[in-house]
């Protein structure tokens, strides 16, 4: 497996559906990967440009819909299930993305915040939560302060390349396309935890 230039792994990941893939790139050597993802308590994301494409449509009665990936859904659920706190920090307040929130259960739900930073400070003092013990993802210039303020970056494929050369890891999908999903299983897998979780789904 080729390395990048700082000693991680640059895994090719774009089998099975295309779209959106790309190339994964980690900075992490494989070795901090794992010390970081085990010491993770949450995972925070970006909705709009992460969880959905970062297309938003208006309707003509009003409101707006977006596009959510089912298997970003299950992977919130799977890391959840491992244990892993799962929350958004998004700049709109949109009707659709709470209601997704409600539908995966969410541990924690910040909308309407523009002010990244700020916002990620007060979630992690309402819940008592160590910076250096969360994973984020983001894909545009306002999550900077999320991505730098956190333990373990990630960023989709397609996000600009101002936070792509901040992250810790770019995936090889994009947006709204399960890079949610990629996030999640590279750290249940960096935790030793995907195994498991595999087998349990075949113990049904």
């Amino acid at each position: 497996m080729p390395l990048d230039d700082h000693g991680g792994a640059e895994a090719d990941r774009t089998s099975g559906d295309a779209a959106g893939a790309a190339t994964q790139l980690c900075r992490l050597a494989a070795d901090e990967l794992e010390r970081r993802a085990r010491a993770i308590d949450w995972l925070v994301l970006d909705v709009d440009g992460v969880l959905t494409t970062g297309l938003v449509s208006y309707l003509s009665q009003g409101g707006e819909m977006l596009t959510f990936d089912i298997q970003d859904g299950q992977g919130i659920k799977l890391a959840q299930r491992a244990g892993i706190k799962v929350g958004v920090l998004s700049g709109r307040g949109s009707g659709a993305s709470r209601l997704r929130a409600e539908d995966l259960e969410l541990d924690a739900v910040v909308l309407g915040r523009s002010d990244k930073g700020r916002a990620f400070a007060e979630l992690c003092a309402r819940h008592d939560i160590d910076p250096s013990r969360v994973a984020a993802a983001g894909d545009d210039l306002q999550d900077l302060p999320l991505l730098l303020g956190c333990g373990l970056s990630f960023a989709p494929a397609d996000a600009v390349s101002e936070v792509r050369e901040a992250v810790d890891c770019v995936l090889s999908r994009a947006g709204g396309r399960r890079a949610v999903r990629e996030l999640i299983e590279l750290l249940l897998k960096a935790r030793g935890a995907w195994e498991e979780i595999v087998a349990s789904f075949r113990r049904q």
